[in-house]
């Protein structure tokens, strides 16, 4: 049960939350990249949206494995699963959608304020349908209907099935998040399926300014894998590369954003209420201790956008983020210019983006088997097999 008095108690803005602030102000919707449980009851991310400016959550299959994995207030859930003798990814699926479920009803008063465009929550299609596009879209629309709030975005990866996936769902009406995108051609195409998608839906009659949509482009991992290849390399002028692929990748990706989003196809569609589809920065926290924590919040500032930080990274930035406007538009010739230095030392950007695309599948995949296994082992622990 969620703790009422907690979620209820007068909080004071600290100044150390100033930057989050002035981060909001910039237009940029900050999420919270993770959810469990004693988040929701405890009142901590009720907490979360009062002092630090949170107006959104962010889930995945690793975020849920390590929540739900902790054990920590899914007992009795898992005790009444179990007598009911539901099958194990029945179990998962109840678990995380009330997690889900809950969290959006936390966030609604700012999904109201908003009109929709933050307050939202996401939760991913199982991973291990990344590559079947007709089970990728019966497994969002079985979603929508278990969470049943408005305010929910539902995951679909960004990979070539994913791609008619997401045409599909949008078309259908439902607001998606897509994730795993790594490659600015990747994240063309997904603008594409994107507008696809609200063509689908405004011939069916649906009303587009009810569909809403983010394109989850990720960032450390470009950077942790480029700078190894740097590393090996070893040339003084590799080494000065280290740090900066990540960067310019996301930023010529916002100007392939702002490119599609002024075109005409675009502007029929905006005359019929539609959204765009936000970039949304993902893999925010740094994986490299010796950057600085908040690298990829402070140099990743563009009206428009959405940042999903860990919340080491949102505490970073609350004590010492350093935003100073817009740190995204002035930098396009200089993202340009770092990958063609990357590319000119023999590292394959092409090949960098797939490895990660398919690591990030494969990453998501193996949470979602170790979640179902501990899930498993929880349900036969209680007298029910769990197949």
């Amino acid at each position: 049960m969620v703790d009422q008095a907690a979620r209820k108690r007068r909080v004071t803005v600290s100044k150390t939350a100033e930057p989050l602030k002035s981060l909001s102000r910039e237009g940029v919707s900050i999420w919270l990249d993770d959810l469990s449980r004693k988040r929701i009851a405890s009142g901590n991310l009720a907490e979360l949206i009062e002092r630090k400016h949170v107006v959104g959550v962010t889930t995945n299959p690793s975020i849920f494995q390590a929540a739900i994995g902790s054990g920590e207030g899914y007992e009795e859930q898992l005790a009444d699963l179990a007598v009911r003798g539901v099958t194990v990814g029945e179990a998962v699926r109840m678990m995380t959608t009330a997690d889900v479920r809950a969290a959006a009803d936390i966030l609604r008063p700012v999904y109201d304020a908003t009109r929709g465009r933050d307050g939202r929550v996401s939760i991913e299609v199982d991973p291990r349908l990344a590559h079947d596009t007709a089970a990728t879209v019966a497994e969002a629309k079985q979603l929508g209907w278990l969470v049943d709030r408005p305010n929910v975005m539902i995951k679909i990866p960004a990979t070539k099935a994913g791609l008619p996936a997401i045409t599909e769902v949008i078309g259908l009406g439902l607001s998606v998040n897509v994730t795993l995108i790594f490659s600015l051609e990747r994240y063309r195409e997904v603008m594409d399926a994107y507008l696809a998608g609200l063509e689908k839906a405004q011939a069916a009659g649906i009303d587009l300014a009810t569909v809403h949509s983010v394109a989850s482009f990720f960032v450390s991992r470009v950077d942790s894998e480029i700078d190894k290849r740097l590393a090996k390399v070893g040339t003084d002028e590799a080494l000065a590369l280290k740090g900066r692929a990540a960067l310019a990748n996301a930023r010529l990706a916002y100007e392939a954003y702002e490119g599609v989003f002024v075109a005409d196809r675009w502007t029929a569609l905006a005359s019929a209420n539609a959204n765009k589809q936000r970039p949304l920065w993902a893999s925010t926290g740094v994986k490299d201790a010796t950057y600085k924590d908040t690298l990829y919040v402070d140099e990743l500032v563009a009206p428009g956008t959405v940042n999903t930080m860990p919340e080491a990274t949102l505490d970073a930035t609350a004590e010492h983020g350093d935003i100073h406007g817009d740190s995204v538009t002035s930098g396009y010739a200089q993202a340009r210019a770092d990958l063609a230095a990357v590319e000119r030392l023999g590292i394959s950007y092409d090949e960098v983006v797939k490895q990660l695309e398919d690591e990030g599948v494969s990453k998501f995949e193996a949470a979602w088997e170790d979640l179902l296994g501990v899930v498993a082992t929880s349900l036969s622990g209680k007298g029910v097999e769990g197949e």
